[in-house]
């Protein structure tokens, strides 16, 4: 029995939590979920978008599946998945985009995996003004250790999983100390690893050929803000971010989390695509080596997409959440 923090999340949360939930002891996956609140419905209840007993729980039990988070305008907070990432150290935000049977996409070979450091950059929000309301400054934050270990992990990666290629993205050629210093960590730790072809690319270049030639690339790994835009680009090439995973790993702490928004125009109506958040759900299972049980999940997911009268209507289905749930259980 594995212990897990839940956070079902706003808006949609709840209703996608309920059908991945419903899925996974469907599968026989054996989980004991400690639910607990985050976000815009923690603040409305405790005044606290990250109540403390929620933070103490996750660094207790270091595991966490978490749905989307609304932050609260003027709560003081910029991001509580932000907040989540540094306080648990989860440098590796890792994304995978695999072209999926059934849907609709531009390109039918996207299968990359993107490693974005989670720590550092522009993220930090070390900003100041200088003249205020004229004139602002932001600093960015690069470091030789997380540098190291976002880099590291992604080559690890991509030899624990038969993967080839590397892909560095940076803008060294401007940005020359704080991405030179990524890019210059970069070479070093490909040193380590002579089995990975390792190649680095300008992110502006990178971006055009993810466009035109997604194909070409395996595992990338990137700094923050570069990751933020590249990984939902990606998640565009194969149907949006309805259709993509997403986990949060550190040394110590792991939290998987649905990449998309918590889409509160649509709460309540048994119309959300569970499909992100369940394949967040399957790295999960995978991470805690129940590989068997994600993998048979899978499949049933593989199946359910070709069944367009149970799918929701994001990805050309005329079901609901329920009909998409019942089926993915039904085709286990």
């Amino acid at each position: 029995m594995h212990d897990i923090v839940l956070i079902p999340g706003d808006g949609i949360g709840p209703e996608i939590t309920d059908s991945v939930t419903t899925i996974l002891k469907e599968a026989g996956a054996e989980i004991n979920w400690l639910e607990h609140i985050a976000g815009l419905e923690a603040y409305d209840e405790v005044g606290n978008p990250l109540p403390d007993d929620t933070l103490e729980a996750l660094k207790e039990y270091k595991l966490a599946l978490k749905g989307p988070l609304t932050t609260p305008v003027g709560s003081g907070f910029r991001s509580v998945n932000v907040a989540l990432r540094k306080e648990l150290q989860l440098y590796s935000n890792i994304r995978p985009a695999k072209t999926l049977p059934h849907i609709e996409s531009r390109f039918d070979k996207v299968d990359l995996v993107m490693f974005r450091e989670n720590t550092e950059g522009l993220y930090i929000g070390k900003e100041q003004w200088v003249e205020e309301n004229s004139h602002a400054e932001s600093i960015a934050v690069v470091t030789r250790r997380a540098s190291e270990k976002i880099i590291r992990a992604a080559f690890q990666y991509a030899r624990n999983n038969n993967r080839h290629k590397l892909t560095l993205v940076h803008k060294a050629n401007i940005l020359k100390y704080t991405c030179g210093l990524f890019l210059e960590v970069g070479h070093d730790v490909a040193k380590e690893f002579p089995d990975i072809h390792f190649e680095d690319l300008i992110v502006d270049n990178m971006a055009m050929q993810m466009v035109m030639r997604p194909e070409q690339f395996d595992v990338i790994v990137t700094t923050n803000l570069f990751g933020d835009i590249l990984s939902d680009l990606a998640s565009g090439l194969i149907g949006g971010l309805g259709l993509t995973g997403a986990a949060n790993i550190g040394d110590d702490a792991a939290m998987f989390e649905a990449v998309h928004g918590s889409a509160p125009d649509i709460a309540g109506q048994n119309k959300a695509n569970p499909t992100a958040f369940l394949l967040s759900a399957l790295m999960m299972l995978e991470h805690i080596g129940e590989n068997r049980i994600a993998k048979n999940i899978r499949n049933a997911i593989y199946k359910t997409l070709a069944d367009k009268s149970v799918c929701t209507p994001d990805i050309g289905g005329s079901g609901s959440t329920e009909t998409y749930t019942r089926a993915v259980c039904d085709n286990l």
